[in-house]
């Protein structure tokens, strides 16, 4: 179960606490929170069905825990006691907990109105038991079954319209209230998601809430995490509602979200008598005229990433260039074609094949270019490795469309949503439009982990895990970010992860080093560069359980 605590997130704008102890600790010392999981909304039904089933929890019980968590947020954020408050519920149970909430705010004294927006009629089960003890106790109830007010008076609305079931297009007086509680200008406090969200997918359909803060209960939903939806959400808040802790981390759960408490026991460990044969030897193919940034950010990704030894594989006149650029790094020159790309031919695969000899992970594809007989270089070498690789950026461009015998099985891809739509051989707004699906489909579709870029980067695998980044800021919005990723990835796959656990890893990590970075020289304008003295920072943070810039 999570850490009371924060974990402050600020590429995000989203911040986890557990609600039941908001104990905000110094930002340089924020500690990890213990929460990997994330779920699906009938993932979530089938929790609280089973924690009722099996573990004897009355689901009146969940609901009291879920609104007193939804109240301690609002007191949080609203100190003044005399501050109104307007809590907007539907008739399912996301109504039911504002119920609850509001009953715990008018105790405390609060000026508190509750509207409803159907009739009360409506309302049954668990909620229908929080409604009564609302009229009981004579609280101001707005029953609005057929039109939303013109303006809600509050100084914080509790949005308690709709939950994790809804799906599709919001009409009549649902999408009203959305419109009256964008217009009351008040901060909006989310009761488990913000109403009109979709759950699973992060998209909405034509109203959906923005939040100041969301408390979600039990795990984070899909959601939440992702893009658009992750800019509805605002901070986030897990609330801990006595689910039982085996339903919240049970195998069949195929979500994660990659926070520093999932990447530290990933890391490698390095022994205190290791020596640099022992830390991984990665070699990267790379590099052409007039691309040599490339090569020089793969090779530092991963020579920062902890690789005992790395190896750039040049084109052969770049050799000079490289040397200079890249003085911790072996340089290998290479056959290359008059345009100065890496040749095809039989003797460059032979000086190829020698230089991998010793290698534990390869990194192939940043700034290779598009010349034909690269391309052949890459599937004839794509086609006999047998060993942990990572594919980006041109790796990717030479062999699209792609299929289940491009990649081999230890295979790390890592594309942007452009490359992913090339290997796929359909649009990018294909991809855009569903990137949960999009990687999943890649995944199963070419036999390997996929790696697909962008905000809240996911990382898929061919058994159907798939994994949802938190970290990154937006000053990763710049050339070259992608190849030290790379680089970073087949470090971590050359000390003896996983694929998906180097990726996973890997992207947290990248985006850790951004924040810092971003944090150091200011955001916009940051370069690629500026991240690769800050991974091995942002290794350490990890590593000691603190996760903060």
């Amino acid at each position: 179960m999570p850490l009371p605590g924060q974990l402050p997130n600020p590429g995000s704008g989203i911040t986890v606490a557990a609600c039941h102890e908001h104990r905000r600790l110094p930002r340089r010392a924020s500690r990890i929170l213990l929460l990997m999981k994330a779920c699906t909304a009938a993932e979530m039904r089938d929790i609280d069905r089973r924690a009722t089933a099996e573990y004897g929890i009355p689901s009146l019980m969940l609901m009291e825990n879920a609104g007193r968590a939804v109240a301690e947020v609002v007191r949080e954020r609203l100190p003044r006691r005399d501050a109104r408050v307007a809590v907007v519920c539907g008739r399912g149970n996301n109504g039911g907990d504002g119920f609850v909430a509001a009953r715990h705010l008018w105790n405390e004294g609060r000026p508190v109105t509750v509207w409803l927006t159907v009739e009360a009629e409506r309302v049954q089960g668990d909620a229908l038991v929080n409604l009564e003890i609302v009229r009981r106790l004579g609280m101001p109830l707005q029953i609005c079954p057929h039109a939303a007010p013109a303006q809600l008076e509050a100084d914080l609305v509790v949005d308690a319209l709709y939950g994790t079931g809804l799906k599709g297009e919001i009409r009549g007086v649902g999408a009203e209230f959305i419109t009256a509680i964008e217009k009351a200008g008040a901060p909006v406090v989310a009761v488990d998601i913000p109403s009109g969200l979709d759950a699973d997918t992060g998209t909405w359909a034509n109203a959906c809430v923005r939040a100041e803060v969301t408390v979600t209960f039990g795990l984070p939903k899909v959601g939440l995490l992702v893009w658009p939806g992750r800019g509805r959400v605002g901070d986030l808040r897990v609330a801990d509602i006595s689910l039982p802790p085996p339903l919240l981390s049970q195998e069949t759960l195929r979500h994660e979200w990659i926070d520093a408490s999932a990447v530290a026991p990933r890391l490698p460990r390095r022994r205190p008598e290791a020596h640099k044969g022992d830390a991984g030897r990665v070699f990267v193919l790379a590099g052409s005229v007039g691309l040599t940034g490339a090569a020089t950010l793969a090779a530092g990704g991963a020579l920062r990433g902890g690789a005992g030894l790395v190896t750039l594989g040049i084109p052969r006149s770049l050799n000079d260039i490289l040397e200079t650029k890249v003085t911790e790094v072996m340089t290998l020159p290479l056959p290359e074609t008059p345009s100065r790309a890496l040749s095809g031919s039989t003797e460059a695969m032979d000086a190829i094949r020698a230089g991998t000899r010793s290698a534990d992970a390869l990194a192939l594809g940043p700034g290779l270019g598009r010349d034909p007989a690269t391309g052949a270089l890459v599937r004839a070498l794509l086609g006999e490795w047998n060993r942990p690789l990572v594919v980006d950026a041109d790796g990717l461009n030479l062999v699209a469309p792609a299929d289940e015998r491009t990649f081999p099985p230890q295979a790390v891809v890592t594309p942007h949503p452009g490359e992913l739509a090339r290997l796929l051989g359909t649009a990018i707004e294909e991809v855009q439009s569903n990137r949960l699906d999009s990687a999943r489909r890649a995944a199963a579709r070419f036999g390997c982990v996929v790696v697909l870029k962008g905000a809240a980067t996911l990382v898929a695998a061919p058994d159907g895990r798939l994994a949802i980044n938190s970290s990154g800021t937006p000053a990763l919005a710049t050339g070259g970010t992608g190849d030290v990723l790379t680089g970073l990835i087949a470090a971590l796959l050359g000390q003896g992860l996983a694929p998906f656990d180097a990726a996973a890893a890997g992207v947290f990590i990248h985006g850790l080093a951004g924040e810092l970075a971003a944090a150091e020289v200011g955001g916009v304008g940051m370069a690629a560069g500026d991240m690769l003295a800050c991974i091995p920072r942002a290794l350490r943070l990890v590593a000691e359980g603190i996760r903060a810039p």
